[in-house]
């Protein structure tokens, strides 16, 4: 007698370029909550991606408390879908188990350094983004957000991190409740080099931005708030909006010192 096979998981039916090509940054959430299973199989998505070495110097944390993600809600900037969506993922460079098991098997430690803390961080990258296109591919919405890394240090004494952790990238996850337009990119050739790093005329990063000055002011002025801020400030142009209201030189420097003095405090700068 033949055994019938196990059920398994509903696959998507998308192919794996359309959530890359369709993407959008969700920041309102429906209610419902992700099932455990469905999350399961996005974490497991996760950590399939490349590793330096196989070492997986990355840890994932889950945050669906209401009352962390209250915490967590100052220094994510006052972001509302840290509050709004079901579930909040964190993902840290984390050298803190690596580390142990070393000391464990009697082995040298040579991981108390910013280049390991870079090697994790671009574990712990690829793996979030391995999450979000699993979590596309089902229907779901994420937002990333910059805020992890510029404010590491208060989130981590919020996840109680140990030593040799650093939260370095983490997104919302939850139920769209919105539909917004796909927002503009640069064009692949001003992205994307061949053979060697391209040289660019003054004629041609204007072209690059071309469109880009065009649709990211027509988009700020959209919003009263935002139009308000632009037209008080003086700023003229998009250019002068990123670097003079956005993101501005003494906020960068203030965010670099943070980072900094976290990496050493988490034994990341011997």
């Amino acid at each position: 007698m033949t055994a019938s096979n196990p059920t398994l998981p509903e696959k998507p039916t998308v192919t794996i370029l359309e959530p890359m090509l369709n993407h959008r940054s969700i920041r309102k959430y429906k209610p419902d909550p992700v099932p455990e299973d469905l999350l399961t199989e996005l974490l497991q998505a996760g950590i399939r991606a490349s590793s330096s070495g196989n070492m997986q110097t990355y840890s994932i944390i889950v945050t669906r408390d209401p009352e962390l993600r209250q915490q967590l809600y100052e220094p994510h900037m006052k972001q509302n879908m840290v509050l709004d969506a079901p579930i909040l993922l964190t993902f840290c460079a984390d050298f803190h188990r690596m580390r142990r098991w070393l000391t464990l098997k009697n082995a040298a430690d040579s991981f108390d350094n910013f280049m390991s803390f870079m090697v994790a961080a671009i574990d712990a990258t690829l793996v979030s983004q391995n999450v979000a296109l699993a979590a596309e591919a089902h229907g779901l919405g994420i937002c990333y957000m910059g805020s992890t890394l510029a404010n590491c240090d208060q989130i981590g004494d919020i996840l109680q991190l140990p030593p040799s952790v650093v939260p370095v990238v983490g997104f919302s996850l939850g139920y769209p409740a919105e539909d917004p337009a796909l927002r503009d990119r640069l064009p692949l050739h001003g992205l994307v080099h061949q053979e060697t790093y391209t040289a660019y005329t003054d004629d041609q990063i204007l072209e690059i931005f071309r469109q880009r000055d065009i649709d990211g002011w027509n988009r700020y002025m959209r919003f009263p708030r935002m139009r308000q801020w632009i037209e008080q400030s003086g700023a003229e142009n998009l250019a002068q909006v990123y670097s003079q209201l956005k993101y501005t030189r003494e906020s960068h420097q203030e965010f670099s010192q943070t980072v900094l003095d976290y990496l050493k405090a988490q034994d990341f700068m011997n």
